[in-house]
């Protein structure tokens, strides 16, 4: 600002439209200031926020977990549909993951919000006049771009949460096959416990017989390594089934240590190939991953349709007003600011989202080749399994009828140790053959319903998540 008076009287008249312009840029400034957001700082955490004992942190009807209903937890231990619903709610990197919608909405704001105008003022003093100025101007090209930013936005939030739902379905399938693998494990220990005291009933009684000279070493020495073996997959499968156990407290937000009683069998149905080829064909209309890419695509289209119209004149205008201090003249009019496109164009930008564009094309296309080849793979392994299964299973009731005839027959003295250990080893080979297919073909159509997008207990025909 500056002043040129030749009397106190003008000298005084310029002072009060000076203090009168102040007064009116900080009414202005508090106006503006006055709903800006406040900053406070938040520390990290210092210690854990684990849980000691299962329990749901927010309720279940806060999310929608493709086919899990409301279920009333059992009072004596966590059934699948329990475990499944406490790691989907309570996973500490999902509660993490959450945010990132919280983020997308924040972007879906920013994008919408319509640029501010831009205010401009000046003063001057001459020997007759007090002089002003004040323009307003708002940015056109901003306005121009703001539907397609805001699209762009809205399906990238999209993409945000459904990729959070199939961060959801993996804990829910991880969850699902610990659960399947702990209760396998729990019932595979018990037979091989069972292998393991027989061969060593074997080994003492071969002992005995050494030292009274009945028995050679070279009897007993094959019997010492069929116990030691005996312990040794006794030992694996504990450090096995410990692991398993820390693996679903961390999904289900709990202190390590804390002992789970799991309860209740699997509910996984097996898939006709009919149900398999219909849930194939509904894949990109079903599955998470795949929607969000989808989402992802149109918010790219939307970046580049964006990046398209930048290309155009970027333009400003705004209105003037302002009174010579020469002439005293007062006058108003309009301003129009205009970027010549010649030689940038935002051709850069455009080349940039379309290569985005076509990036983004093939990765879907990767994905959902990938995704059919992945199901269809584990869909035949897991008939071979089956097939399997039921001919191991087939075979146990003459095993087990031999074993209890062989026990009857060492009980009576009619039979020897020796084959009455192999005819009982035979039978427990069979169970824990048996257990260990089992656990895996229920793992595998655990997995086949996630690598189809399949709801977690509704039929094959349902439709894709809501």
């Amino acid at each position: 600002m500056r002043f040129l008076t030749s009397s106190p009287t003008e000298f005084r008249n310029a002072r009060l439209f000076s203090n009168w312009l102040g007064r009116w840029a900080i009414g202005l400034s508090l106006l503006v200031f006055s709903g800006c957001a406040t900053y406070h700082s938040k520390p990290l955490p210092t210690a854990t926020d684990l849980a000691r004992t299962p329990a749901l942190t927010i309720p279940a009807s806060q999310f929608e977990i493709p086919g899990l209903k409301p279920h009333s937890f059992p009072t004596n231990g966590l059934d699948e549909t329990a475990v499944v619903t406490l790691a989907v709610l309570n996973d500490p990197e999902l509660k993490a993951a959450r945010l990132r919608a919280g983020v997308a909405g924040a972007q879906v704001l920013e994008a919408g919000l319509l640029p501010d105008p831009q205010v401009s003022g000046d003063l001057a003093r001459s020997a007759l006049f007090t002089g002003y100025s004040i323009s307003l101007g708002e940015d056109l090209q901003a306005l121009i771009t703001r539907g397609a930013a805001r699209a762009a936005a809205e399906a990238h939030q999209r993409q945000v949460n459904l990729e959070i739902l199939w961060q959801e379905w993996q804990v829910a399938e991880r969850a699902r096959e610990l659960f399947i693998q702990i209760r396998a494990d729990s019932e595979l220990q018990r037979i091989l416990a069972s292998a393991r005291d027989l061969s060593a009933e074997r080994y003492r009684r071969d002992e005995a017989a050494l030292e009274q000279g009945d028995a050679t070493a070279a009897t007993v020495s094959p019997d010492r390594v069929a116990l030691a073996d005996a312990g040794t997959n006794l030992r694996q499968l504990q450090l096995q089934a410990n692991q398993a156990h820390y693996e679903l407290n961390q999904l289900l937000g709990l202190k390590p240590g804390v002992q789970l009683q799991l309860i209740g069998g699997n509910k996984i149905q097996p898939l006709s190939r009919e149900e398999f080829q219909t849930a194939v064909a509904a894949l990109p209309h079903r599955r998470a991953d795949l929607l969000a890419l989808q989402a992802g695509y149109q918010s790219q289209e939307q970046l580049l349709r964006e990046a398209v119209l930048a290309q155009f004149p970027a333009m400003s205008a705004g209105v003037d007003q302002a009174r010579s201090a020469e002439e005293g003249i007062h006058t108003i009019g309009f301003t129009v600011n205009v970027t010549l496109p010649l030689f940038n164009r935002n051709r850069g930008q455009i080349a940039i989202q379309r290569a985005t564009r076509a990036l983004l094309y093939l990765t879907y296309q990767a994905r959902l080749d990938q995704t059919v080849s992945e199901a269809d793979q584990v869909w035949q392994a897991a008939q071979i399994m089956a097939r399997q299964l039921r001919d191991l299973e087939s075979h146990l009731p003459a095993l087990k009828e031999i074993a209890l005839a062989a026990k009857r027959g060492y009980q009576q003295g009619n039979l020897d140790l020796a084959a009455y250990v192999n005819l009982q080893s035979n039978f427990l080979t069979a169970r824990a053959d048996a257990a260990r297919l089992r656990g895996s073909l229920e793992q595998a159509r655990a997995a086949l319903n996630t690598l189809l997008g399949l709801p977690l207990h509704e039929p094959p025909s349902a439709g894709a998540p809501r």
